[in-house]
């Protein structure tokens, strides 16, 4: 039974990390889940992240700040209605185009980090997810 709580006890951590780093985006500002994964580090994934934010508090944690790395919602066959997460971002002053995306080079959040350590294995996205 300990491997079991111990793993709890690890999903519980993971989830509070996340919603640490969410609840830390100013409205009118936006986070990718990849963006969210490199913060903490090896092992974790964009699609991880997701999976988080899918059971969020909507009362307590920004989770409509979090999008992809195209600048697009992801939540359509989640959340209902579908554009919810675009409309809620639109009432913050995100501005999304026509293809229903936004300027990530306007409006994404790069949140000063205080003691994150990652190893520099993401060459390619490095400018998208600086510290």
């Amino acid at each position: 039974m300990t491997k079991a709580n111990d793993k709890l006890k690890l999903i519980g951590q993971y989830r509070e990390r996340v919603y640490k780093i969410v609840s830390r985006i100013p409205p009118g500002r936006v986070m990718t889940y990849g963006q969210i994964a490199y913060m903490l580090g090896e092992g974790y994934t964009p699609r991880t992240v997701g999976f988080v934010m899918h059971g969020a508090d909507e009362e307590n944690t920004p989770w409509h700040r979090v999008i992809n790395s195209q600048g697009r919602c992801s939540t359509a066959r989640l959340v209902l209605p579908s554009d919810k997460q675009q409309r809620m971002l639109e009432t913050e002053g995100v501005r999304f185009d026509d293809s229903a995306r936004c300027d990530l080079e306007v409006y994404l959040w790069h949140p000063k980090q205080r003691s994150t350590k990652r190893a520099e294995t993401v060459k390619g996205r490095k400018a998208l997810y600086r510290r």
